[in-house]
């Protein structure tokens, strides 16, 4: 399966939070709501997620191994990157 889109929305408040992601699969799979987090060893990405009736948050779509998930990783924060910081600010 290949990665064939990602497109990034970056969340401009001030947080952990940094941005949105939606990545399409071999042109006929999407996966919205991945998030990127910086944490204290970088940023990294976190898979969507629900809340449960006792509080926990479940993924509800994930990499089943860890050499994938890496390469979703690193395509993504590659992609987020190279995505311009647009600002609000005027002069």
């Amino acid at each position: 399966m290949k990665i064939t889109d990602i497109r990034i929305r970056r969340v401009g408040a001030d947080g952990k939070l940094k941005a949105y992601v939606t990545v399409t699969f071999d042109d006929c799979f999407v996966v919205h709501n991945i998030k990127v987090i910086e944490g204290k060893n970088g940023a990294f990405i976190a898979m969507p997620s629900r809340k449960t009736k006792t509080g926990e948050y479940k993924d509800v779509a994930h990499p089943i191994n860890s050499d994938f998930r890496a390469e979703l990783q690193n395509n993504i924060l590659e992609a987020y990157e190279k995505e311009p910081v647009v600002s609000d600010e005027t002069d």
